[in-house]
């Protein structure tokens, strides 16, 4: 097998991954319940193949569980952190996780999926929120009172709150974030 071939079937071989992992979260957020068939067929893939990447339910949470922290890192990553106020940075970064509503709603709702030691240590968004909230401390953006901790614990609950709120029918997700951002912009204020 050429280099070429080993490319082409390793970008394949992720991008059914992917597939796989982006289905599961549609399906599971819908029904915990649904069973690997269920997840295979959403995802265009038979079951076997569905095996062969996640040979039981467990694997298929422990990835899903790793390919969150991921998401997470990326979306601050996205939120340019380091640039602009704390409030503005911070509410950049609520934008970009309000957009993994479906995944962490699932994630958070069943233990299982948050198993691994990756889940107790402290990330690279973990690091970069808590530069972010000592950085609004010493430039008057953040009310100094709040510790950091305290402040990414807020962000949390208030993302939370809006995906509930645009689950339902009374509030739409544009109106669900809006409600988000103001909320964290007024609860840290210095």
């Amino acid at each position: 097998m050429s280099s070429a071939e080993r490319a082409l079937e390793t970008a394949t071989r992720a991008r059914t991954r992917r597939a796989i992992l982006d289905a599961a979260v549609t399906v599971l957020s819908q029904d915990p319940t649904a069973s690997l068939g269920d997840i295979a067929a959403a995802a265009g893939v038979g079951r076997t193949t569905l095996h062969r990447y996640f040979p039981e339910r467990s694997a298929l949470q422990h990835d899903l569980g790793s390919d969150a922290l991921e998401r997470i890192d990326d979306a601050a990553e996205r939120a340019h952190l380091a640039r602009g106020t704390a409030p503005e940075a911070l509410g950049r970064l609520c934008q970009e996780l309000f957009e993994l509503g479906d995944l962490l709603m699932l994630i958070f709702s069943d233990p299982q999926f948050t198993q691994s030691a990756a889940w107790t240590e402290c990330t690279a968004s973990d690091r970069a929120i808590i530069e972010l909230v000592e950085n609004g401390h010493r430039d008057g953006t953040v009310d100094p009172e709040l510790p950091p901790e305290w402040v990414q614990n807020l962000l949390w609950s208030l993302l939370y709150s809006a995906w509930q709120q645009a689950s339902t029918e009374h509030v739409t997700k544009h109106q669900a974030l809006s409600l988000c951002l103001r909320t964290l912009r007024k609860s840290i204020a210095a």
